[in-house]
């Protein structure tokens, strides 16, 4: 289940209870006076077993249908662009990201988040999945996407196409083995690549993101700077990068509910970047420039 909407699907499943109950209670007083249908039988399932199954994650849930509709979304992004780096405007809709788990930290991240009911995006490298599997399938169990951000953070533009699809694939797959569905969204450490990169996306169906703010807390520049970075780039549509891992990360993990807070102030929604872009189009023109060589 996705985490930013597990108040909102509470409140609608709570209603759906409400008007079972009262249909519940209206068909026994019928039954109770229609004496000469005494043993009649309702057929099809119960109210309740519906409801249980649209708050689950199977198929015919909300979830499962979110998630339909997302993957959607980055298929019709992909029609017309290999990479993002920010969304549209027509939402006030802002993405948390966070790059190099899972580590030490992840889950102390994944509370924090929770708390907040803040969903956000992971990308994670292969090699440590291995080491932190646990993060990771917390991570999947709570409904937080996943993205594939190479097998051993390698700068992809400095390899040959061999050892490039090979940090693709080896990623995806170590990412599989603890729950977690075929990545479609790709970030490529440092954001180097080249049209070698691009073509291996083509061929594995996967978006590549990049960022709007660096908010460079990789560099532990103290809370303030992290949390000013990522409130002043902030904007309708933009993407932002932190990190759960590669480092010691309690500097983001204070920051992060500042960040968050502010943002809300804001009059901004936090989604995860495949909400994103199923609520923002990205535009064509993604200036993708400004971001090369940067966090990741």
């Amino acid at each position: 289940m996705q985490p930013h909407h597990r108040r909102r699907r509470g409140i609608a499943l709570a209603v759906v209870a409400a008007i079972a109950l009262a249909a519940g209670v209206l068909v026994g007083a019928q039954q109770h006076t229609a004496t000469s249908a005494p043993h009649a039988v309702v057929h099809g399932p119960g109210f309740f077993a519906r409801i249980a199954r649209l708050g689950g994650r199977g198929p015919g849930s909300f979830s499962a249908a979110e998630k339909v509709a997302e993957t959607a979304g980055i298929d019709r992004t992909l029609a017309y662009t290999p990479l993002v780096r920010i969304a549209g405007a027509q939402h006030r809709e802002i993405a948390l990201t966070f790059d190099d788990g899972p580590g030490p930290y992840t889950l102390h991240m994944l509370r924090v988040l929770r708390h907040l009911h803040a969903p956000a995006t992971f990308f994670e490298v292969g090699i440590v999945t291995r080491d932190f599997h646990s993060a990771t399938s917390r991570l999947v169990a709570d409904g937080y996407p996943i993205g594939d951000h190479t097998e051993s953070h390698a700068p992809m533009s400095s390899l040959p196409a061999g050892a490039q699809e090979a940090q693709i694939s080896q990623a995806a797959a170590a990412l599989g083995q603890y729950g977690v569905t075929y990545p479609r969204l790709f970030r490529p450490p440092y954001g180097l690549y080249n049209n070698t990169t691009l073509a291996l996306l083509r061929k594995y169906r996967m978006l590549m993101v990049m960022w709007t703010v660096d908010t460079s807390d990789y560099t532990q520049p103290g809370v303030n700077a992290i949390v000013h970075r990522a409130v002043s780039g902030a904007r309708p549509g933009a993407i932002i990068l932190m990190h759960d891992a590669g480092g010691p990360r309690a500097q983001t993990i204070a920051a992060v509910p500042r960040i968050v807070k502010a943002l809300r102030a804001r009059g901004y929604k936090i989604v995860s970047v495949p909400k994103l872009l199923l609520d923002n189009p990205p535009p064509r023109d993604q200036q993708i420039g400004s971001v090369l060589a940067g966090g990741g």
